[in-house]
């Protein structure tokens, strides 16, 4: 990150790295970590990911308070409805989800 965006991070009131909640802003921060998660596969680009990423994004709010093991059967079943999902199955996918879920509810 240049020291540009440092300084409009931090003017905006939240740490550098923070997250935003904010699929459309912290996408980047995605694109340029995903392969250092450790679900992630030597085969498979973020492409494959950006829609777990996503929808982990979208539950995490609309479950705001919550916890994973509450709604994970719940996250099961809509999977299979989202948009753009391409072919991922929910066991191929959760852990993208989860991690998502993760930096915006931890």
């Amino acid at each position: 990150m240049d020291n540009l965006q440092n300084r409009k991070e931090m003017d905006l009131g939240r740490p550098i790295g923070a997250f935003t909640g904010d699929w459309t802003r912290d996408q980047d921060w995605w694109r340029d970590n995903f392969i250092n998660r450790p679900y992630v596969s030597a085969d498979r680009g973020f492409e494959f990911y950006e829609p777990g990423y996503r929808y982990g994004y979208e539950s995490a709010t609309r479950f705001k308070g919550r916890s994973w093991d509450d709604v994970e059967s719940d996250l099961r079943t809509g999977w299979n409805r989202f948009e753009g999902r391409g072919q991922s199955t929910w066991e191929n996918i959760k852990d993208a989800v989860r991690d998502a879920w993760n930096k915006l509810t931890d």
